[in-house]
């Protein structure tokens, strides 16, 4: 778990250290991952960063943490606990269109094609209370995401069955 003593930084030695994880994570597999290429990057020493991380799947859940709050911060919060599919589509959408333009579209690729094997399965779930219709509508895209990062050309193929499938799921209850 990422220490406090790393997020009591100064905000730039900590954004310094951040842009090191994701350059290191985006161009590096976490089976392949360096510490010294990050302290060398963020110019810190080995052992601050043993300070501020256990380790690198330490270092690696914290900034994929990071990067999965940036992407869904702008989805409407309503979207979290009513099922409303138009929302779920046009998300999926506008992330698969600007995946290329996002800075962690190629961590989000190794997550999902090497890193998300290597970890071990995330302890929190979906509050109990969330419907099943939004918790469904959840997997669907990010599954849809996943296909469509990882075969770019089945986009729009998978876009129209996912439009379909939330299109099927209106109107059933928990």
């Amino acid at each position: 778990m990422v220490s406090t003593t790393f997020l009591n930084l100064e905000a730039t030695k900590q954004a310094r250290i951040t842009d090191a994880l994701l350059q290191e994570f985006s161009t590096h597999p976490l089976a392949t991952a360096q510490v010294a290429r990050i302290v060398q990057q963020a110019q810190i020493a080995r052992g601050a960063f043993y300070k501020y991380f256990t380790d690198l799947p330490d270092a690696y859940r914290y900034l994929y943490q990071q990067a999965m709050q940036e992407v869904h911060s702008t989805i409407p919060r309503a979207a979290f606990t009513t099922f409303t599919p138009t929302i779920y589509l046009q998300e999926v959408r506008e992330f698969v269109e600007q995946a290329g333009s996002s800075r962690y579209y190629a961590l989000i690729k190794y997550h999902l094609t090497q890193n998300q094997a290597l970890l071990t399965p995330a302890t929190t779930a979906a509050p109990a209370n969330v419907p099943s219709n939004v918790w469904a509508a959840g997997i669907l895209s990010h599954e849809t995401i996943k296909q469509i990062l990882l075969y770019p050309d089945t986009q729009a193929a998978a876009l129209k069955r996912l439009a379909s499938a939330l299109q099927a799921m209106v109107g059933e209850d928990d």
